[in-house]
């Protein structure tokens, strides 16, 4: 990814400490930490994040040493310094009101009521800092019957309804409820948490006055599920399981060509059209079966077995082109090998390499916010636990080697 030698970046400035872990509130951090802001990812001594330790898959050449870590934890935390504290310790939880003192934002996603044990909940720091900006992400929330539960993503894409529309329907061999294959609730609070906070920001500019937020994955993954729950609460219908078909709109899913499978999606009647055109099927535009999109959904499976036999013929990449070609939304279905070497994502630098002080190169994904004044910055590659501890301490506490060596003496970082 190409750097850019400016000024500022668009949250230059601004101080947060991230006290959080594993991918939700780590992911809400590194959304900050690209878009310029200091974040302090606070860990536990030796430990560390919980993250750093689920796998495999380990970091290439890290799977038999001391230092072994997941290829999960190097998704949520580049762009951001490691300070290690034992706040169960009454000094390290000293050193982290001192911390959240200077801070704009916190972020946390211990459960409910946990930090009020160490003197870190938001109305013990707003009395120190009332510009403070807090952030709570947990599974259920602050509030309801279920604010006491640890909720992790698989467990509330169950909760939530996202995997009673995940999976085959019923009649279909390897039926059931399915998760979805990345932690969309965790990615969905994390983008939450990090607009909440930027709303909170925008509101401290006008009323000089932080406040609190409450953000947990099941709410998150709710709002995130649209069409789904439109569906239900303003048409009484349940959508159901699909598969690969689209509840809405046909022909859009998956077919098999010559040399394997392609994605073709048509949303509209017009885009129906130009398909039917250019598999040589015009007489489908007329065709009361299929001519309007509510009738294509009632025949998709007449209709799917129809675009299958007009695909014979012609491969993958031939497919492709000429769909495209023809103003037809089609594309191959990737697997990660495929994305490396695919043109569009090496063009847009969607994979950026940034060198790790322990393991070398590391590549993370891009941030798809592209600015033309304030672009994303890739500086540092997901920290080791507590590398910067002693440099926060002196930037940010002004603390002088011998404190700071006192302290680790008594292992308080």
């Amino acid at each position: 990814m190409t750097m850019h030698n400016i000024a500022k970046e668009a949250l230059a400035g601004l101080r947060v400490l991230d006290m959080t872990r594993v991918i939700a509130g780590p992911y809400a951090g590194q959304i900050l930490a690209d878009l310029g802001a200091d974040v302090l990812k606070v860990e536990r001594q030796g430990e560390g994040d919980d993250i750093r330790r689920i796998g495999p898959p380990w970091i290439k050449g890290t799977e038999n040493e001391p230092h072994q870590e997941s290829t999960y934890s190097q998704s949520v935390n580049r762009n951001k310094r490691s300070i290690s504290v034992n706040f169960a310790e009454r000094e390290g939880a000293e050193l982290l009101r001192q911390l959240a003192a200077k801070s704009d934002i916190l972020l946390e996603n211990y459960r409910t009521g946990t930090l009020a044990k160490y003197g870190l909940s938001y109305e013990e720091l707003r009395e120190i800092n009332p510009r403070l900006i807090y952030c709570s992400i947990t599974g259920f929330g602050q509030t309801g019957p279920y604010a006491n539960r640890s909720g992790y993503d698989y467990l509330i894409q169950a909760m939530a309804g996202v995997m009673s529309v995940t999976g085959h329907r019923d009649e279909h061999a390897g039926d059931g409820p399915m998760r979805v294959g990345v932690p969309v609730a965790d990615i969905c609070a994390g983008l939450y948490a990090a607009i909440g906070v930027l709303a909170a920001v925008n509101h401290r500019h006008e009323s000089g006055e932080g406040q609190h937020i409450d953000v947990s994955l099941f709410d998150s993954q709710v709002a995130a599920l649209l069409n789904t729950f439109s569906a239900w609460f303003n048409g009484g219908k349940e959508l159901g399981r699909t598969g690969n078909d689209h509840p809405s709109a046909s022909p859009y899913g998956v077919y098999a060509v010559d040399d394997g499978f392609i994605l073709v999606a048509t949303f509209n009647d017009r885009e129906f059209a130009r398909l039917a055109a250019a598999v040589d099927r015009a007489e489908w535009i007329e065709d009361p079966r299929f001519a309007r999109n509510g009738a294509r959904v009632a025949n998709r499976q007449e209709l799917s077995a129809l675009l299958t036999e007009a695909l014979r013929g012609r491969g993958k990449d031939e497919w492709i082109a000429h769909l495209n070609a023809a103003t037809v939304s089609c594309g191959p279905i990737n697997s990660m090998a495929d994305l490396e070497r695919d043109p569009h994502a090496i063009e847009r630098e969607m994979i950026v390499p940034l060198e790790h002080p322990v393991n070398g190169t590391i590549r993370t994904a891009a941030s798809p916010m592209r600015f033309s004044s304030t672009p994303v910055q890739y500086k540092s590659a997901p920290p080791t636990i507590g590398e910067h501890t002693s440099e926060i301490l002196g930037d940010w506490l002004g603390m002088n080697p011998a404190h700071i060596a006192e302290l680790r003496q008594r292992n308080v970082i």
